[in-house]
Formats: structure tokens, C-alpha cells, sequence
């Protein structure tokens, strides 16, 4: 069978292509419920729409955008005319003096005419009733809510969510149920006039009761994990970004924006909503999820058009937010586009094909079990010379021999086999929000538990991203700051001039920003590296925004993890113009050709001031510190803002060494990952000997692993790739492409399944080319979230073992399910066809059948596809990308107790009259019938208990830790009880005495030392 599902049930977790989606959608012949079966698909024909929708946007931006660019030049000369447009009254009323429709017409025409005629951006904003700097003046409610009122919120159209009674109508569109429902009308139709009332009604009865009991528990399980996927949707839309409102700057969720705020952005950002550029440097925008054009788009004063969903690849800027929600570009598609759904993963495809190869069998079986019924009752006609004479009761048997021919299907089609992979996907999902990893893609849950590697980053994600400065080296003089005091101690022994051009250099070429909170407090905002260093300024006694006011930026270049510095361009008071870098040590350091020396004063660098920077660098280094340099040089003024900032002839100012302490319980989740037998590797942008100095903390680095530079990984042959590779343990001074390549060649050439961390835009790539990506959710930029397929919302290294567990925990319970459901398959079909060969009836009747099929399928996924992770799950190797699903082990299992369970069946039919001595008793069939259907049901039962573990011995370890598992056996008893007991004229049952009930849960039980047996003496090769 696994052979079967490989070459024709086998898809890619990620970017399947289409073509192999279809192929196997075809291949499922034998499907009871499309509805239910294809719910959690992708819905290619939708796909196919969306497709085609997405093309004529592209079509209809571009040429917007070419319009625009043509009308450029004619427009530049045109004088100012406020002539053509009239301010709506209930605007005007609101305070404000352009309106929504106005402001959507700019920017979605790009149509620089109209904004010209409104005053430009700041006109915009003035008419909006925004300052350019503050934001919206006030956040009283009123005047908030006319805002809205005017403008509209922020928020997006969603389709309306399914009811349960929709999800009752999915189920009843079951084809074999809805046969049986005819079956029970025929039996009514025909069992009234021949039988009378109710006797004649109780078949009939009996069968539709069943498929309402069966449809009604279906469509609450199916509507409990759509409320989960619902949570988890909101959890996935959850996105902050920057806004500065009534002069204060924090962070807001895009669903609370209006317009008229203004919004910060920088690189990873996803724009929120349309808008104007008001300020900012080097902003490029890709707007190919709206265009469809792959080369970004500059951003300036000139072109300050800004699209929602469009993202920042380069620069950053303020935004006036103009348009929000449903008048926005991105709104509109949304509303047009459906998403068609995400891809199916790979086990409900495998389990796609498992149901359709033994439904096939099944049906062959019911065909063939029908037709021997059919053909033992002619034969007795005949015998009887009745064949030409067909009465009522006559039709009612036929009718009965049909309804549990269907009903073998029913059974046999384990529909509910794809479906427990998505049960215990959503379970899993849940939890694993609780544990702080948000799962973007099904695939990657049950992916992730398949990963032999794990390539992580360094800062945030093996240590706590909280930074400070404790070392540097300023004016050629090492300094320790740890000690209390030693910062002022500092200020007190650096010159003037060496302090002013460090504090300009800190607060003027950073990222961050500080700004005053609500409560009047200074707060620090941007990377933890940034606020590392601006915490060092402020404790220096530096201001920051005195300094940001005394000079002017000319030009301005963000951090690049390529160029792995970041730089500025200052035009002084005095006159002049001077640039700031800083970066890696060792590449800022190699930019520079003179130094600042203890007295202040500029000289050059020679081969003594050279080297013992360098082993200040690697002192700090060794001491797991990160190290930075800071340089500055003076341009000549010819410079202007479209040159590039130079990358050679600086100044060092000095090194800072920033503490990054390892994550509490890293060096427990690495053991446990080789433990597991998972590689974790560390590919980090830092210099190599802080990353060895990590890596051996947190026990990545070993005796035989190698520690490797980006540049040095690069020059690699693609023979010595081929031998360095599986010994890599730490990647130093990487770039985002090494990353990628790495990845590449793990799973290329090794053929192993790899998870990726990532948070900036340039990690998307890897993310994308991984198995499983994974995107830090504080440090995470947009970007990288959205290539990402879990998002770690604590960036922590454990979080990501957590996950690795969830994702071995799903496939193994889903190995559990599959085992459990493949028995009571065996059994069932071949009691019934044994049984109508051999003696003409079947012993189990439709009613009994459809609450067996219960039992195995929607009862039997919540208890085992909802089974917890326990410590034992990392303690095995993983699956891999080749692993069977169905194992030698599972075949074990249930052919030995399908075995077991046929033969106490066989025995009760062969011998159950003499056993139980019912020769005499006046119902010895129906009475015989009960046992037989009691005593299958408690095999079931203790069976469910045994497929809790395949392998131990051990089944009832943690059992009442599943309160789920302990609910589902229960409630399964105790409606057996009722069944046999309370329920006999309509399930063909009779009332047991305790001998008998004795009996058939004895034997039960004893499949559970056959299952001991079968693990202990009967050992299977993995």
C-alpha cells in the first residue's frame, strides 16, 4: 500500500503545483460526502477565478501607473485651482475639508493634478484636520468616531462564517447515508401495511434515528474545528505597526487606524492602508501584489502615492494615512479575490488515497456480500417452490440485505481518515497558540514533526535580545561599563570633541528613536541593538532631540544585511557635511584609514593602532559580546543626496561590545533536539568568534562540528560543499543568499527536512525555500512573517522545540487513528462477508453498523488525533522525508488483533448457542446477535486503549491526562449500555444477563494482553 500512495497520493508540503492537486482529486473514486470530505482543500476552481481576477487588477494598476507617469511632466507647470472641487456638506459639518472619495480618487489614480489642486500632502493632511508631525490632534471618542463616520475604519470584509446547521446540511449530503435514509423510508412504507403499527415501524425507525445521531455528532465535531481555525484566522491578522497620534508615538494595531495618522515604516513593513509620503529616505515599495511588476517602485515627494499591502523593501518614511478598509486598493481586492483555500497537506492527501483504496474494497465487498445474501434467499425460494410468490416480509428482507450491503460501505469508506488529520491539526494549532507558536500553514504542523534540521538565528531566538553595552573601545582605550558608575567615569575621562562626535554619531545614524511617553517618561524605540547603543548616548548625557534638531540629514541608508552597515549623511551648522557608519566591526574597521587617539585628535591608522582594535574586537568577541564599530568622515560638498555614501576612507571612533545573554533553557532544548536526532545549526550575521562563543554555551558547537564565515561558505566548490556541509554547526558573518544556500544544499543534495528561522525581509528567500519557516513575531518583520509558515510569537528557541514536538505529537496520533480504524475495517468486513457466505445473514444489522462507524470514526479521532505530546516523542529519531506512514508496526497491530477479533466472532457464530446454552431459549439468534455485536464493540473499545501506544507495552501511561480520550470511552460505554439494554426493537438488540455483558467485555480486554503479545514476541524491523 505505501508503495500505491507514493507514486499516486504523494504532494510537496509546500507550493504543490496545481496539476498534481488535481491529479489526485481525481483518483478518489469512492467518496461518501464530497462536502465534508474536500472542506479543508484548496478550492482550485476558485483558485482558477482568483487567478484571472488578480490578472485584470494587475492590468488596471498598471496602466494607472503608467497614466500617471505620463502625465507627469504636463502636470508639473499647471498653477493650483481648488475651482473643481466642492466640499460636501456632512464633511464640511465634521470638521474636515476634503472627503473619502476625493482622497480615494487621488490615490488610486495616482493623480498628482487633484493633489496639487488640494495644496500637495501637507495640504491633504491640513484638510483632513492632521498636523504633519503630531498626528491627529485629539483621541476624545466624538471626534474620533466623526472621523470614522467620515472616513470609515480600517477593517476588511470577511465571509460571514458557517453555521451548525449548515454544517448538518454538509453532513446529511453523505450519499450512503442518505441510501439508508431511503431504505428506512421503503421499510416504514412497506413494514406498516404488513407488520402494523409500530412493529412494522421499527427498522425503519431504528436506521433513521441512527443517521440523525450519526449526522448531529458529525456536524459538531466538523463545527468545533471551524470555530478553531476561525480563533486562529484572528490570531494570524493580528498586525501592529508605528503610529504617532495626538503627539504621542506607539504602536497600534492596523484595524484601529484612520485617516489622518500618521504612520512610521521601514524595512519588512506591510503598508496598512493607502496613503501619502510625507517624509522619509531611500523608500522603495514593491507593489507586485497589486501590479504584478517585480521591480520596486521609488517613493518620493515627487511620486508620493503609497498602496495598502504593498511592502517596504528599502528605506523608511512617515505616511499620512489617506484611505482605510474597503475604499483601499488592497480592500477592493480582497473583496473580489476569494483565497480558494489553503493546500491540502501532504497526510490528508496519503489518507485521501487510503480511504479510496480500502473504500474500494469495501465496496467490492458489500457488492459481493449483497449478491450472496440475495442469492442464499433464492435459493431458499426455490427450495421451498416459492420462488414465483414474493410477499411483504419477503421485500423487507431484501430490503434489510441492501441496507447492510450500504452499510458495509459505510463502514469500509473510512471518510473520516483525511478528516482526523485535520482534527488533530486544529487541536494541535490551539495548543501550540497557548505555547506561543502561531501556525500560519496546516502543512507545516505536521511537516515540522518529519524536521532533521534546524537552522536558527543567534540574536532573539538563542538569546533574550535584551541588549546593553558592558565593553568598549573609544579613542583606542578599552573601557568596562558593567560596573555601576563606570559610564559616568567614561564621560568624565573623554575628551569634548570625542564625545560630541560619538553622541552625534549614536543618536543622528540609528534606527531607533527616542520618545517621550504618556506618562512623561523617556522610552526607547527600535531594534534591541539600536536602544543598546541610544541607552549608552542618554547614559552619556547626550540628548536626543536636541541632536536630531541641530543637523540636517541629507541622505540616509538603513541597515543592509548585505552591506552589514548602515549610514548618514549630515549637513553641519557650521557648514560642511559629514558621514556616519556603522556596522560589523571588522568590515566598518576595514573602511577606516584613521582613528581618533586618546587626546581627541584625528591620526592615522597604523599596523599597533590597527591590531589592537582588532584584539579589542576579538577579546569582546570571545566574551560572546556583539561588537559594532562607529566611524565618521568629512565630505567635501559636492556631495549630493542621489551619490551613494562612501564605503571607504572613515575615522573609527571606537568599538562598542553589546551582552546578549543566552535564553534561559537553550542548552536543554539543543540536548534535546540531538536527543531527537535533529541537527541545529546556527547561521547568524555576527562575527565568528561570538558565535562560537554562543554556540558552545548553548551546546551547538561540538568537537568534530566547524564554524564557517560567509564569505569563506561562498568560494565553496560544490565537491567541498558536498563534504563541509553536514559538519556546519555555525554560520558567522552570513548573508541572506547563504542562508539560502545552505537550505538548499540540506535539502537538495542530503534530502533532509529543515526548519529555518528568519525576521528580516531579506530572510524571506530562505524561509520560502525551506520545509518549514519560521519568522520571529517581535523581531519578525512583515515580510518575513508572511513567507513564514509558524510564527514564533516569543522568538524563542524553545518555542521552536515545542513546536517540533506538536509536529511528531500529530504524526503519531494520526498513525494511532489510522491503526485503530484499519482494524475495526478488517473485522467488520470480514465478519459480515464470512458471516453471508456462510450462514445467508449478517450478524451485525444497519443500526448497529452506523453506531460502530461512529465509534471508529468521528468518536475515534477525537480520542486518539487529540492525544497530547509526551517527553517520549523526542527521545525517537525522525520520520524523515522517505518515512512509511503505514509501518511495519501498524500492520502488526492490526492484523493481529483483526485476527483475534474475526476468531472470537467466528467462535460465537460457530459456538455461541452451545456456549451460552440458548438452544432452548426462544430467542437464541437475536440473543446470540447481541453478544456478538456487544462483544465487537468492546474489542473496539479496548483496541482504542491499545493504539495509544504502537510500540509500548504500556497503553494506560497518561491516559487520564487526555480528558478528551477519557470522555470519548465513557460516553461510548455508557450509550452501549442503553443500545443493548433500553433500545432493543429499534438496534435488534435484547437485554444481556451480567454473564453475558462479563463475557463480551472479557473478551475485550483480552485483546489488550494479545496486544502485549503481539509487541513483546512478534518484534518488527523499523
Amino acid at each position: 500500500m505505501e508503495s500505491l500512495l507514493r507514486e499516486q497520493w504523494e504532494v510537496q508540503h509546500k507550493h504543490a503545483p496545481e496539476e498534481v492537486l488535481q491529479r489526485w482529486r481525481g483518483l478518489c473514486g469512492v467518496v461518501k460526502n464530497h462536502k465534508r470530505r474536500f472542506r479543508f482543500t484548496a478550492n482550485l476552481s476558485k483558485r482558477y477565478e482568483a487567478a484571472a481576477m488578480r490578472k485584470t487588477n494587475h492590468e488596471k494598476f498598471r496602466v494607472a501607473l503608467l497614466v500617471s507617469k505620463a502625465a507627469f511632466q504636463f502636470i508639473q507647470g499647471m498653477q493650483p485651482s481648488d475651482d473643481d472641487y466642492t466640499v460636501p456638506k456632512q464633511v464640511k459639518d465634521a470638521g474636515f475639508q476634503i472627503c473619502a472619495e476625493e482622497l480615494e480618487s487621488i490615490v488610486e489614480g495616482h493623480d498628482l493634478k487633484k493633489l496639487k489642486q488640494h495644496g500637495g500632502v501637507t495640504g491633504v493632511a491640513d484638510k483632513l484636520a492632521t498636523d504633519s508631525s503630531t498626528g491627529i490632534p485629539s483621541e476624545d471618542s466624538e471626534s474620533l468616531d466623526r472621523r470614522r463616520s467620515v472616513y470609515g475604519t480600517n477593517t476588511f470584509q470577511e465571509s460571514e462564517p458557517q453555521s451548525f446547521w449548515m454544517f448538518v446540511w454538509e453532513a446529511l449530503h453523505d450519499m450512503t447515508l442518505m441510501i439508508l435514509g431511503a431504505c428506512a423510508l421503503l421499510s416504514l412504507i412497506v413494514g406498516i401495511p404488513t407488520e402494523g403499527w409500530p412493529k412494522g415501524a421499527h427498522d425503519g425507525v431504528g436506521i433513521a434515528a441512527s443517521i440523525l445521531l450519526v449526522v448531529f455528532v458529525t456536524a459538531t465535531s466538523d463545527y468545533q474545528q471551524s470555530l478553531q481555525f476561525k480563533d486562529l484566522d484572528k490570531e494570524k491578522k493580528k498586525v501592529s505597526v508605528q503610529v504617532t497620534r495626538n503627539g504621542y508615538r506607539e504602536k497600534m494595531s492596523i484595524y484601529q487606524l484612520l485617516a489622518g495618522d500618521i504612520v512610521h515604516l521601514s524595512i519588512g513593513d506591510q503598508v496598512p492602508a493607502d496613503g501619502l509620503f510625507l517624509s522619509g529616505f531611500s523608500l522603495l515599495i514593491d507593489e507586485s501584489s497589486l501590479t504584478g511588476e517585480s521591480e520596486p517602485v521609488v517613493i518620493s515627494l515627487e511620486r508620493p502615492f503609497l498602496l495598502s499591502g504593498t511592502k517596504v523593501q528599502d528605506g523608511s518614511c512617515k505616511m499620512l494615512v489617506t484611505t482605510v478598509g474597503m475604499r483601499t486598493q488592497w480592500g477592493k481586492l480582497m473583496a473580489t479575490l476569494s483565497e480558494g483555500g489553503n493546500d491540502e497537506t501532504p497526510l490528508q492527501v496519503k489518507l485521501n488515497g487510503v480511504a479510496t483504496i480500502i473504500g474500494k474494497v469495501g465496496l467490492l465487498f458489500a457488492v459481493v456480500t449483497f449478491a450472496v445474501l440475495v442469492q442464499k434467499m433464492l435459493s431458499h425460494k426455490w427450495g421451498a417452490h416459492t420462488a414465483t410468490r414474493w410477499t411483504g416480509d419477503d421485500a423487507l428482507e431484501l430490503l434489510e440485505y441492501f441496507a447492510i450491503a450500504v452499510t458495509i460501505v459505510v463502514v469500509a469508506v473510512p471518510e473520516g481518515l483525511p478528516l482526523a488529520v485535520t482534527l488533530s491539526l486544529a487541536f494541535a494549532m490551539k495548543k501550540m497558540m497557548n505555547d506561543k507558536a502561531l501556525v500560519r500553514h496546516l502543512a507545516a504542523c505536521e511537516t515540522m514533526g518529519s524536521a532533521t534540521n534546524i537552522c536558527s538565528d543567534k540574536t532573539g531566538t538563542l538569546t533574550t535580545n535584551r541588549m546593553t553595552v558592558v565593553k568598549c573601545c573609544i579613542s583606542l582605550a578599552v573601557k568596562d561599563l558593567s560596573s555601576e558608575g563606570s559610564v559616568s567615569e567614561m564621560r568624565s575621562q573623554l575628551p569634548e570633541s570625542v564625545l560630541k562626535i560619538l553622541l552625534q554619531s549614536i543618536f543622528n545614524n540609528t534606527g531607533g528613536e527616542v520618545v517621550v511617553s504618556r506618562d512623561g517618561k523617556q522610552k526607547i524605540l527600535g531594534t534591541p541593538t539600536e536602544a543598546a547603543i541610544l541607552e549608552l548616548g542618554l547614559s552619556l548625557g547626550g540628548d536626543f532631540q536636541a541632536e536630531r534638531q541641530a543637523y540636517k540629514v541629507v541622505k540616509l541608508e538603513p541597515f543592509n544585511s548585505t552591506k552589514k552597515r548602515m549610514g548618514v549623511v549630515l549637513e553641519l551648522p557650521e557648514g560642511g557635511l559629514r558621514a556616519h557608519t556603522k556596522g560589523a566591526s571588522e568590515i566598518v574597521l576595514a573602511a577606516c584609514n584613521k582613528a581618533l587617539n586618546s587626546d581627541g585628535e584625528v591620526e592615522p591608522m597604523d599596523e599597533i593602532s590597527i591590531n589592537r582594535l582588532k584584539t579589542a574586537i576579538d577579546e569582546f568577541a570571545n566574551e560572546a559580546l556583539r561588537t559594532l564599530c562607529l566611524a565618521y568622515m568629512e565630505l567635501e560638498n559636492g556631495f549630493s543626496a542621489n551619490d551613494d555614501i562612501p564605503s571607504s576612507g572613515y575615522t573609527c571612533i571606537g568599538i562598542v561590545g553589546i551582552k546578549d545573554p543566552v535564553r534561559p533553557g537553550v542548552p536543554e532544548s539543543v540536548a534535546l533536539c540531538r536527543s531527537a536526532g535533529i541537527c541545529v545549526r546556527m547561521v547568524t550575521g555576527d562575527n565568528i568568534n561570538t558565535a562560537k562563543a554562543i554556540a558552545r554555551e548553548c551546546g551547538i558547537l561540538t568537537d568534530d562540528g566547524i564554524a564557517i564565515e560567509g564569505p569563506v561558505f561562498r568560494e565553496l566548490s560544490l565537491e567541498e560543499l558536498h563534504q563541509l556541509v553536514p559538519k556546519i554547526q555555525v554560520m558567522a558573518r552570513s548573508s541572506p543568499m547563504d542562508k539560502h544556500t545552505l537550505v538548499k544544499h540540506l535539502r537538495t543534495t542530503f534530502n533532509e527536512v529543515v526548519a529555518v528561522t528568519g525576521d528580516g525581509t531579506n530572510d524571506a528567500p530562505a524561509l520560502h525555500e525551506a520545509d518549514i519557516g519560521l519568522a520571529m513575531g517581535i523581531a519578525g518583520t512583515e515580510v518575513a512573517k508572511e513567507s513564514a509558515d509558524v510564527i514564533i510569537l516569543d522568538d524563542n528557541f524553545s518555542t521552536i522545540v515545542t513546536v517540533a514536538k506538536w509536529g511528531r505529537s500529530v504524526y503519531i496520533n494520526i498513525q494511532k487513528f489510522v491503526q485503530f480504524q484499519l482494524t475495526v475495517n478488517v473485522v467488520a468486513l470480514a465478519v459480515n462477508f464470512y458471516s453471508a457466505c456462510k450462514t445467508g445473514s449478517a450478524p451485525l444489522t444497519a443500526v448497529q453498523l452506523l453506531w460502530v462507524n461512529m465509534i471508529m470514526d468521528t468518536l475515534g479521532a477525537l480520542a486518539l488525533a487529540t492525544e497530547p505530546p509526551n517527553d517520549e516523542l523526542m527521545k525517537r529519531p525522525p520520520v524523515g522525508r522517505k518515512g512509511n506512514f503505514i509501518s511495519n508496526i501498524m500492520w502488526r497491530n492490526i492484523l493481529g488483533q483483526s485476527l483475534y477479533q474475526f476468531l472470537i466472532i467466528w467462535f460465537l457464530q460457530k459456538h455461541g448457542k452451545t456456549f451460552f446454552f440458548l438452544h432452548k431459549h426462544a430467542d437464541s439468534d437475536l440473543v446470540l446477535n447481541t453478544i456478538i455485536f456487544n462483544t465487537f464493540v468492546f474489542c473496539q473499545l479496548f483496541n482504542e486503549v491499545n493504539s495509544r501506544e504502537m510500540e509500548k507495552v504500556d497503553v494506560l501511561r497518561g491516559i487520564l491526562d487526555n480528558y478528551v480520550f477519557v470522555i470519548v470511552l465513557g460516553s461510548t460505554v455508557f450509550f452501549q449500555i442503553i443500545i443493548i439494554e433500553c433500545l432493543g426493537t429499534f438496534a435488534s438488540t435484547t437485554p444481556l444477563t451480567f454473564m453475558q455483558w462479563f463475557f463480551s467485555i472479557f473478551m475485550g480486554f483480552l485483546g489488550m494482553p494479545i496486544a502485549v503479545l503481539l509487541k513483546r514476541h512478534f518484534p518488527v524491523q523499523t
